[in-house]
């Protein structure tokens, strides 16, 4: 991998670049002649979290007139932010704190590259209470807790109501189930030969991810002793369904649709030519952007049943890399921005949701129709695999996918074999 090939160069350079700021006191950390400690965090904040994260830093040190934050900014370009940091940690000059997208955590975790934080947190009484479920989950590898977490999303079906309206749908009543999403979304098509001028629907488009779908069949990818489940008879079930649905529409009918597709302006969803999506909330900011005339709502990723909706939802954390030199002063800052007062700051200026329900309440999504919906959904949502072969099952159940709905094999040998090279990676 080019983290491994480029490690000794990085940590030469980091090393260099790094040592200026390395300086200490006996204690390993590093003080001003005030008396002040400072401590280093490296962040890929911009525009409106980066507006988010000043604020919060500097209602921290308001607070703690004894610790000074020196925000670092390190572009995220591919691996570049991660080879950075690891080169930090591998040259013994790393940030006191990072910030980490959580889906990272177990992998770095389990490679001794992040600092256990659990004492820090019983210490000062911080427990799961208060944050969601699946937050805290992802946060935390083989029982210990390593990362704090900060912001999250999830995902609902977008939908056009004047597309409703058009077809003769009631844009007020959304599909429950599956059965129901499949009829609404063939009143929505309009197809030309093997043309679409408008499609209705399309379940692995945009954020129509394996995982949301497998959950929302009732499966399960990994059971209660770490064993990978991908060809849990319920996901098998969700798959099949999708491969239905590619044969019903021609996949490669479908697939010339969204190959000859956009982003922002030229979004499917927001030119009009896709009728409903699976997405996320910053869809709401973007139509603002792209599309401010479109009338849309969002309804729950249907079920079966019509029952037990849920999703899945990823976000981002403050991590303390192994080696940093400030850590009482650096578990101070992440456990302000992950307190309510830091998450109100951050959420409200950021627009991104916060881990805490309650602070999401203060803020008003509740009160907002769009938001509402997300909100309401978080406190059941799931966090992908907490594994260190996280990456390499996203991309072995995205394959699956490609795969089985191009009719290149069947559910349950693809799923199979999904199963079979996740658990390998796992035990090697």
């Amino acid at each position: 991998m080019a983290i491994k090939r480029s490690l000794s160069l990085l940590v030469l350079l980091f090393s260099t670049v790094l040592s200026g700021c390395a300086g200490g006191d006996a204690d390993g950390g590093s003080a001003d002649q005030e008396g002040k400690t400072t401590i280093t965090f490296w962040h890929s904040m911009t525009e409106l979290t980066g507006d988010a994260i000043a604020e919060v830093i500097k209602a921290f040190e308001a607070e703690h007139t004894d610790i000074k934050v020196n925000s670092v900014y390190i572009a995220q370009q591919g691996e570049g932010k991660n080879e950075k940091l690891l080169a930090a940690v591998a040259g013994g000059n790393a940030p006191d704190v990072a910030y980490f997208d959580r889906f990272e955590v177990a992998t770095w975790a389990n490679q001794g590259s992040l600092t256990d934080l659990t004492e820090f947190a019983a210490r000062d009484q911080i427990t799961e209470d208060g944050f969601y479920p699946f937050a805290w989950e992802e946060a935390s590898f083989d029982g210990k807790l390593y990362a704090m977490p900060t912001s999250t999303d999830a995902r609902l079906v977008f939908y056009n109501k004047e597309h409703f309206e058009q077809a003769g749908l009631d844009p007020e009543v959304t599909p429950k189930t599956i059965e129901e999403l499949e009829a609404v979304a063939e009143k929505l098509t309009i197809k030309e030969g093997n043309r679409f001028k408008q499609i209705g629907f399309i379940p692995w488009y945009g954020q129509g991810w394996f995982y949301g779908w497998g959950w929302a069949f009732g499966g399960e990818f990994l059971d209660e002793n770490g064993n990978v489940t991908a060809d849990h008879p319920k996901n098998i079930e969700a798959l099949t369904w999708m491969v239905d649905y590619a044969k019903k529409y021609n996949i490669e009918d479908i697939a010339s649709f969204t190959s000859s597709q956009g982003t922002s302006t030229m979004d499917p969803f927001f030119t009009g030519q896709l009728s409903m999506q699976v997405s996320g909330p910053w869809t709401v900011s973007q139509a603002k952007k792209f599309n401010p005339d479109l009338k849309y709502g969002v309804f729950p990723m249907p079920t079966p049943t019509g029952e037990n909706h849920t999703t899945w939802s990823g976000g981002w954390a403050t991590v303390m890399p192994k080696g940093s030199k400030n850590q009482d002063a650096a578990w101070e800052f992440m456990k302000f921005l992950s307190g309510e007062k830091g998450q109100e700051i951050f959420s409200r200026i950021s627009g991104d949701f916060s881990i805490k329900d309650k602070v999401n309440e203060q803020l008003g999504y509740k009160e907002d129709p769009i938001f509402k919906e997300f909100i309401d959904v978080l406190p059941v949502s799931h966090a992908r695999p907490v594994m260190t072969q996280g990456s390499l099952y996203w991309n072995e159940l995205a394959s699956a996918v490609d795969l089985a709905t191009r009719g290149k094999g069947t559910p349950e040998e693809l799923l199979k074999k999904v199963t079979d090279n996740v658990s390998k990676a796992l035990n090697e």
